[in-house]
């Protein structure tokens, strides 16, 4: 501030008259305010009703709208008396005490002096542009975290559906490759409880629910194959003993399982306990089955026969029946103790009774995954048999304990549990190795 009543501020730069030190004098004219040049030398007295500070003041800023934008207000015509035009004029202390008054009234710079800086819009930022409005510039460079991927969109009922629909199959359409000749499969394993009558059904349901023709033999007394397929072994109904003992042709005992279009059953009694007793005196005994199976009428893609947990005279009638042995193996260090003697056995049915009998898949079941002696045992049995075990797992699930209670398949029961799904690629991956290494006929 200075002494002839000039203030300078170097910060309003954007109208008005220029000081020649570059100041801008709140003397000089603003864009949107007028200078009464008129200048009263002495002060208004105090008592004046019409004394108003902003007319008392030489220079006092009045406001003037209806100048144009640009031009600068008309000044009042120059007395000579009053000096230089650009000359200080001389100001008494009282007045130089009263320009505090007028400084509240300063005006503000003009709008358009001040850059304009957008607001971000905090909701703007996680949603994405509006359709017409950059939506094509920011559509390649925009994604929202909200925007679902492909597999979050559809939800897990609707993914379930969707493998139900897969494994059921109800178009009938023939999705899984069948073989040119006969697969006669014999799932055997001497260790109980490691999944043999469960592999032998659902493996069975899922290549007949995709166009493929499957006989299962049940070859257990305990006959849970025929419970688990819904097909009557009560006392007294033909069953695979009379096949055994008294030569009764295959076709006239087994039975189309019901809801299961292109799969039938040969079931077991409670008979077949003794039929191992009864084949000891009988001619050509180990090849009883076998000799039953050629002799039927029809012609079956797939032949399961489930095999009781031993190696007696009826596991042998199965393997000298078969081709191919599925062996399932449960993930625990049983099932891998008796696996050398089932393979020992195997291989002196191949040398004296089957040559053409092979260990051709190896199954995984009852994986749990939480556990690392899981994890060892599947390193263990793929380091040993390499190709022959499958890459589909069976883990343990519920629903595949579920299932023979209510007379089904857990392919039928629950088609969209993690059992089914298990199952379902188990045997696809059997269907295709079939397709890669023909099988000769056997029936």
């Amino acid at each position: 501030m200075h002494d002839d009543g000039r203030y300078d501020e170097p910060r309003l730069t954007g109208a008005g008259g220029r000081a020649p030190d570059g100041s801008v004098s709140r003397e000089t004219s603003y864009q949107e305010w007028a200078v009464n040049d008129s200048r009263d030398a002495s002060p208004p007295s105090p008592v004046d009703p019409a004394h108003r500070p902003e007319a008392s003041v030489a220079g006092a800023l009045r406001p003037v709208s209806s100048a144009p934008a640009n031009v600068p207000p008309a000044r009042e015509p120059h007395d000579p008396s009053d000096g230089p035009v650009n000359a200080p004029s001389p100001r008494p202390a009282s007045v130089r005490a009263n320009v505090a008054i007028p400084a509240r009234y300063e005006p503000q710079p003009p709008v358009s002096a001040v850059p304009h800086q957008p607001v971000p819009d905090p909701v703007s930022a996680d949603t994405p542009p509006v359709a017409g409005y950059g939506a094509e510039a920011a559509a390649d460079t925009y994604v929202s975290r909200e925007t679902p991927t492909r597999e979050e969109d559809d939800p897990p009922l609707a993914m379930e559906a969707m493998r139900a629909v897969q494994i059921l199959n109800p178009s009938g359409e023939v999705n899984m490759p069948r073989p040119d000749r006969t697969r006669v499969m014999c799932v055997a394993n001497q260790k109980g409880g490691v999944g043999k009558t469960t592999t032998t059904v659902n493996l069975a349901v899922a290549l007949a629910l995709h166009g493929n023709r499957v006989l299962v033999v049940d070859l257990d007394p305990q006959g849970n194959a025929s419970t688990g397929l819904n097909v009557p072994h009560h006392t007294g109904v033909p069953d695979v003993y009379d096949c055994l003992i008294d030569s009764v042709p295959l076709e006239e005992v087994a039975q189309a399982v019901e809801g299961i279009p292109n799969l039938w059953c040969v079931p077991a009694t409670i008979d077949l306990a003794g039929a191992e007793i009864e084949l000891v005196s009988v001619v050509a005994r180990e090849s009883r089955l076998s000799r039953a199976i050629e002799a039927y009428p029809g012609h079956f893609d797939y032949v399961f026969i489930d095999c009781p947990p031993s190696l007696g005279l009826l596991t042998v009638n199965a393997l000298v029946a078969a081709q191919e042995v599925l062996i399932p193996i449960q993930c625990e260090y049983y099932a891998l103790e008796g696996l050398n003697q089932l393979i020992n056995n195997i291989n002196l049915v191949r040398q004296h009774l089957n040559p053409k009998l092979d260990v051709s898949t190896i199954l995984l079941t009852m994986y749990d995954r939480r556990t690392r002696l899981a994890d060892a045992v599947e390193q263990d049995v793929r380091n040993h048999f390499g190709d022959k075990v499958l890459q589909a797992v069976i883990p343990r699930n519920v629903r595949v304990s579920e299932a023979p209670s209510y007379g089904q398949s857990v392919m039928t029961y629950d088609p969209g549990s993690r059992g089914a799904t298990s199952y379902f690629e188990a045997a696809q991956e059997i269907a295709e190795r079939g397709v890669k290494e023909p099988v000769s006929r056997n029936a």
